[in-house]
């Protein structure tokens, strides 16, 4: 493992332990030259289907997208990083037992839609009003409409 702080190609593990949900493990390393630690996580790689974008091309699905979007929507809201992840973590074993090989990247924008609509009102609407790309204030207008008429408005600000 190469050091992240003076790229040094040999580091030893100090601890290990096992992550909070069991899927991946924590690891404590040091670096050989400059002595310094910092930690790694370890993890399964499994297999998921590759993402057919709205152009054609395919690319290999990135977990960092997801969250960096879905952090985005949830801002100032009150939800915590491990609630998004925990998230991003059903959605990852959903694709992973659907057993496709490809999978259309609007699939998995609604599967992001969803998982906000059910934590936070705010942030569903600030997802999707990218994620639609609303043209005009009547689309957003008409989004906020359908989320009123299905008992929506709960959320605390």
């Amino acid at each position: 493992m190469k050091c992240p702080f003076c790229a040094y190609h040999d580091t030893k593990v100090v601890d290990s332990r096992l992550g909070r949900e069991g899927n991946n493990i924590r690891r404590r390393r040091e670096c050989i030259s400059c002595e310094k630690r910092f930690t790694t996580y370890e993890r399964v790689e499994e297999t998921l289907p590759l993402v057919i974008k709205k152009d054609g091309r395919r690319e290999a699905f990135d977990r960092t997208k997801i969250l960096a979007g879905m952090q985005r929507a949830c801002e100032k809201r009150p939800i915590s990083i491990a609630t998004i992840e925990k998230e991003i973590d059903r959605l990852e074993l959903s694709l992973q037992e659907c057993g496709e090989k490809e999978i259309d990247s609007s699939r998995i924008g609604e599967s992001v839609m969803n998982a906000l609509h059910g934590l936070d009102e705010v942030a569903y609407v600030r997802f999707a009003s990218v994620y639609r790309q609303f043209r005009d204030i009547n689309e957003f207008m008409s989004e906020l409409t359908d989320i009123l008429a299905k008992g929506g408005g709960k959320s605390s600000s």
